[in-house]
């Protein structure tokens, strides 16, 4: 097995690759604390929202950069206006960062209920409008989403409901799928490549250098399907996202 070349062509070393999971660490807790402040102060003050939703999606994107890991993406040929019902796996936290930074529009998070009560993490949740989901309360998330709905914004949903450890794709729950039909908004499959590798799950915070690929899969049409069609979509779903991650893939380990 030859050794990994690092970004800048030279062999890879242990000590290396430390030094570089550290200062990415540093990098990603410091945009995260920083720039959530000044997206919170901005979305206040600013009247347009769209110039702090703008900013927060470029500095996705710069943090991307900075770490070292390059995020394609394929299928935006697929996408109009929406609004949408994406549903992406979940392989780790980069997935959050792909998706705001690469995936056009003003997209809502839905996440679970616990993380909107941390000090500076809740606060750019619930100034954002994200969505937060108390599974003893699923009424109120639905009435959130239709209001998203009527205001055109798109909705950022993981069906796993939680990360995989392994990358393998776990059981999709129904929630998104029933909120879906509810809503009769079209659902977008999305396929997160290689972020588990590049931010493996169990290690705080730690990201290393690689090649992170992004795939929109045709939108799913929910006009006309009702409650009881809620399996066969979720089904649809997730068949569909493991025939792609399946698929032989360009996508680098980190380090490569």
């Amino acid at each position: 097995m030859s050794a990994p070349i690092d970004s800048v062509g030279t062999l890879a070393t242990p000590t290396v690759t430390r030094v570089r999971v550290t200062v990415n660490r540093f990098i990603f807790r410091g945009m995260l604390f920083t720039m959530g402040a000044i997206a919170v102060v901005m979305y206040r003050l600013i009247r347009n929202k769209n110039v702090t939703w703008r900013f927060a999606k470029a500095q996705a994107r710069t943090l991307s950069r900075l770490c070292g890991v390059r995020v394609r993406v394929r299928g935006l040929e697929h996408l109009g206006s929406g609004p949408y019902m994406f549903t992406p796996n979940h392989q780790s936290n980069f997935d959050i960062v792909a998706l705001l930074g690469y995936l056009p529009g003003n997209n809502r998070f839905a996440a679970k209920k616990e993380m909107f009560a941390e000090p500076v993490l809740g606060t750019v949740l619930r100034t954002m409008g994200m969505i937060p989901i108390d599974r003893d309360n699923p009424l109120e998330a639905i009435q959130l989403l239709n209001q998203l709905t009527i205001d055109h914004f798109s909705t950022i949903i993981f069906p796993e409901g939680t990360r995989s450890r392994d990358g393998h794709l776990l059981p999709f729950k129904k929630g998104p799928f029933v909120a879906a039909i509810h809503l009769g908004v079209p659902v977008v499959p999305v396929v997160c490549k290689g972020t588990q590798q590049v931010m493996p799950k169990g290690q705080y915070l730690s990201i290393l250098p690689g090649e992170v690929e992004m795939v929109v899969l045709e939108p799913i049409a929910t006009t006309g399907l009702t409650y009881d069609d809620r399996d066969q979509l979720r089904e649809l779903v997730r068949s569909r996202i493991a025939a792609e991650l399946k698929k032989e893939s360009w996508v680098l380990s980190p380090g490569s």
